[in-house]
């Protein structure tokens, strides 16, 4: 008998995925429209959207890609991780946070319950040699009951996607998305090129995507997405989340 999966999009990063008798939260974002986070000493990026709800209730985890950027952990984002048993993110960002965190290497797989697995996956924030302005994101695969899930976290498609999907076949996989440029003309998330390309990657799974919407920085929406697909003939591999109605994946 499979699992009955069900997925809450917030806005931004920020679902809620119930699987296997949990409730894993990614990248909270839970901050009202208007809060700024700032680059240097500058205004960088706000919000221009606050999340569905901030009624989330009881989580088991967070699978956090990264903890240095606002718009993937802001003020409200933190102060949930106070009250939550377990984040998984990277080592630095573990090191940085304390609390719960739990510093996972790419490949490295953790047991949450008899029936739920996380591991971390490679992710890149953005284009070569961007890592040292950008730091460290990850991404993860949520596997219950021979059903995996890939999120990929804050990064572009490059290699390490390809290595992912040369050792998984997910049926879904959440795509950050929305182009965003917060400092420069380069994109640091997935434009609907990436978007494009991780799914003949992953040609068995459906292409759900968040990070698009809700922040200054994000480049291109929903339609772009819905637009690109079409145009290629694989409108009915993309589906896009209402925020905060739950939906049902499996």
């Amino acid at each position: 008998m499979k699992d009955i999966i069900n997925v809450t999009y917030l806005g931004g990063p920020t679902i809620i995925l119930e699987i296997g008798g949990l409730r894993l939260m990614t990248d909270p974002t839970l901050d009202p429209a208007g809060e700024t986070f700032m680059i240097g000493d500058k205004p960088g990026y706000w919000k221009t959207a606050g999340p569905a709800t901030t009624d989330v209730g009881h989580i088991d985890a967070v699978l956090l890609s990264h903890d240095q950027h606002g718009d993937n952990l802001d003020h409200t984002g933190r102060r949930l991780l106070e009250a939550v048993g377990k984040t998984f993110t990277t080592p630095i960002g573990a090191e940085r946070l304390g609390l719960n965190a739990t510093g996972l290497s790419p490949w490295e797989t953790v047991r949450l319950n008899d029936r739920v697995t996380i591991t971390s996956t490679p992710a890149r924030h953005g284009p070569a040699g961007s890592e040292k302005l950008t730091g460290d994101v990850t991404g993860f695969i949520v596997e219950s009951a021979g059903l995996q899930i890939y999120i990929t976290g804050d990064t572009v498609f490059y290699e390490g996607i390809r290595e992912i999907a040369s050792r998984y076949n997910p049926q879904y996989v959440f795509i950050f998305a929305g182009a965003a440029k917060p400092r420069g003309p380069f994109n640091v998330t997935m434009g609907s090129n990436d978007a494009i390309d991780t799914a003949f990657a992953f040609p068995n799974a459906t292409i759900i995507p968040v990070h698009f919407e809700g922040w200054s920085h994000y480049t291109e929406g929903g339609e772009i997405l819905q637009q690109s697909f079409a145009a290629l003939g694989i409108a009915d591999r993309l589906r896009i989340l209402t925020p905060g109605e739950k939906a049902n994946l499996v």
